[in-house]
Parts: structure tokens; sequence; C-alpha cells
């Protein structure tokens, strides 16, 4: 937790790996630029247990995730209380749009057309998924003072945006390719070669080494020890590690926002914000 007396400190961003539906549990990452560099002051694989964090409760990992629709207004007061500031960004990945979202968007059209050959193109929403938690989430981080920025020229103040971690893997990894390391998706990754699901572990584990490599680089405290493969029983018990290496990314997503390397693909009504180098390398 932040020293709110620390004049060092400086802008937070909030970074949430959002599920689309109430049931599934959303990775949370806080991060603050203090006097040192980037730091992070919470990661959390579920909204409860990033409220819990900031009530001065440990992260008890043996606990399984819960999933629960977002409080914008408690995740605020939350990054208050631990940053000592209100927070400057709040960077999700799940769309969200300034219109209720019914239907695919340009701005997911834009990325499919730019990275679907990198096989990183983006799921299409629809009126049920992500739906009201989506239209829910932007409306009242809106009406608490952190708008949504879109492709119009940004207004001065707190900001919401939306990300995309697989696009943005390839930035901060330096890829050509998509990144294989989501859990749910393993046995599609390498299919033609049918890995053991010890292999299949193996593997995600180390591209989540790399993932957490890299934003050691950019972010430093990272909370977060990987286990060794042998370590781990089951591909499901990835996934709450997966998610918090999502919320990291956007939280990263929002430091590039912050300092102008990012670009809004999309139109006025919805961008996904993606580093600068790869659309201008």
């Amino acid at each position: 937790m932040a020293d709110p007396s620390d004049p060092s400190n400086g802008p937070c961003f909030l970074g949430i790996d959002a599920a689309w539906t109430a049931h599934n549990p959303s990775g949370v990452a806080l991060v603050q630029r203090a006097a040192e560099g980037w730091q992070c002051l919470a990661l959390a694989p579920s909204y409860d247990s990033f409220l819990a964090i900031a009530a001065g409760e440990p992260l008890d990992t043996s606990r399984k995730a819960q999933g629960s629709k977002p409080d914008p207004a408690a995740l605020l007061e939350a990054c208050q209380k631990l940053a000592g500031q209100a927070v400057d960004c709040v960077s999700v990945d799940m769309p969200l749009a300034t219109t209720p979202i019914t239907s695919r968007r340009a701005a997911d059209t834009a990325i499919a057309s730019r990275f679907g050959p990198k096989c990183c193109a983006v799921h299409s929403p629809s009126a049920e998924r992500p739906g009201a938690i989506a239209d829910q989430l932007r409306e009242r981080l809106a009406e608490l003072g952190v708008p949504l920025h879109t492709t119009t020229p940004a207004r001065q103040g707190p900001a919401l945006i939306e990300c995309y971690p697989h696009v943005a893997l390839l930035a901060l990894l330096n890829r050509d390719y998509r990144v294989p390391y989501k859990v749910s998706r393993s046995a599609q990754y390498w299919k033609a070669e049918q890995p053991s699901i010890n292999e299949r572990i193996r593997r995600l584990l180390a591209e989540f080494t790399a993932i957490h490599q890299a934003l050691s680089q950019r972010i430093s405290a990272i909370p977060l020890t990987l286990p060794q493969p042998s370590e781990v029983i089951t591909l499901s018990s990835l996934k709450p590690v997966e998610d918090m290496l999502d919320a990291l990314i956007c939280a990263w997503i929002g430091i590039e926002h912050l300092e102008g390397r990012t670009v809004g693909l999309g139109d006025h009504t919805a961008a996904i914000w993606v580093p600068q180098v790869l659309i201008n390398p």
C-alpha cells in the first residue's frame, strides 16, 4: 500500500481482465509510478479478492476465485485506499462503447483487419455477451468521472480505455504471431501434436514466465510467483494466474496510453488501444 504523504507518488492505473459474465472471475491489477519507477500495488484473481486486499486482508491463493459483477465505486475506492490518490486510468479487456453493444463494432473489425493474420482477431460481442455488464461498467465509471476514451480527441482527466492483451503481447514480447498462453485453448494450440496435459502445462508456464519477465522489466514488485510444472495438478488451476497476468498487461497498456505510445483503433463510439509500435514501427 502506498504512503499517501509521499510526494513522489505518481499516476496510478487499474487494469482489469474483465469476464464477460458474472459467473467467471476477473483479474485485477493496480500499478503506480513511484520515485524508482512503476510498481504493482495489488494483484488479484477476482474483484472480491482485490477489494479484500484493499481492506487489509492478504490474498488467499488456496481459495477458488469467484465470479461477480464489477462494482465500479468500490473498485475506485479501493484504488484510492491502496494508492493514496484517485486512479488516473482504468484499462479493461472487454468490449466497451459509448452506445449499447449489440453486435460487432468498427473497433473489432479494425483489430481483425490488422491482426487477424497474426491470429489475434477479437471475439465478436453481442447484446448478451458482454451485454449489460459492459454497458453498466462504462456508464457507472463515466458517472464517477472516468469516461471512455475513443478515437475522438481525449479530454483531460481520468480515462477508461479498452485494450486487448493478445495484441499487446505482440509488442511486449516482440512476437510476430499470437502468444499461446490461454489455458482454455491449450488443446487447440498444439492440436496436431496432441501433447499430454503435463506437456501443455509446461508450455503454458513457459509462456507465463516470458510474460512475467517482460512485465517485470517495466513494473516492479509484482506479487506473483509462478508455480513449477510439477506443482500444477490441473490445467484449470492455471486460469487465475492467466487472469492476473492479463490484468497486468491491461495496466501496462494504461501506462503506454498515458505516455502517448498507444493508438486507438475504431471510431467515435469505441476504440481498442494498442501499442503504437505495432502500427507505426
